[in-house]
């Protein structure tokens, strides 16, 4: 069996999304009796960057998508976003977990959604470079020294004159970044029940 056979690719992101569901759910249900600690006008800055970075997300992820989407077992993609990053849509994963977590209005909370995300895409990051690596050999060895595993490294920008844009991959990532939008209307009517009491307040949290 060659390693590309060898490797599930789906099966890998499949535990990769258990996983980080089973992490956002547990501080999910932590900010059910959560409230931040600064006033109003820091709770709506907090608010405000987080929405920031969750469209950052959503739109660098659609971006990643054009390059990488059906081509991670195929070839080495190192154009584009990958030029600069080995793994620049888990980088902007990163950005649209702590938006998410920002519209508690809590740096706290914000950081925990962060730090869940990075935990869990570092053992999906090594699975797949010990992969990558048996599949591609010293051509991955090669990318893996010039480009930094998040950076990023703008110096080492590289672009294609064209692109084979696979329109599934892209719509499938576009519908998973679009995701990060929920924690809006989920935290907004946190706090509205917490407001009329219906929820508990245990903590106040940065």
């Amino acid at each position: 069996m060659s390693a590309t056979e060898g490797f599930d690719l789906q099966r890998v992101q499949k535990i990769r999304k258990a996983a980080l569901g089973a992490g956002m759910s547990a501080i999910l249900a932590l900010a059910l009796f959560t409230a931040s600690r600064g006033g109003e006008p820091l709770h709506e800055g907090v608010e405000a960057f987080g929405l920031a970075l969750i469209v950052v997300c959503i739109v660098g992820r659609a971006w990643c998508s054009l390059y990488i989407g059906g081509r991670k077992k195929a070839e080495i993609v190192d154009r584009g976003p990958y030029s600069i990053s080995r793994n620049p849509l888990y980088l902007f994963s990163f950005m649209g977990a702590f938006g998410a977590g920002a519209q508690t209005g809590s740096l706290t909370l914000a950081t925990a959604f962060l730090a869940v995300a990075m935990l869990v895409f570092h053992f999906t990051i090594r699975r797949e470079e010990a992969w990558l690596s048996d599949a591609f050999g010293q051509s991955y060895r090669d990318y893996c020294a010039r480009t930094p595993r998040f950076g990023p490294d703008f110096s080492r920008w590289r672009d294609a004159e064209s692109l084979d844009v696979r329109p599934r991959f892209f719509l499938i990532t576009l519908r998973d970044g679009l995701i990060f939008l929920l924690a809006i209307p989920l935290f907004e009517a946190i706090e509205a029940l917490q407001h009329i009491g219906w929820l508990g307040t245990l903590l106040r949290l940065p």
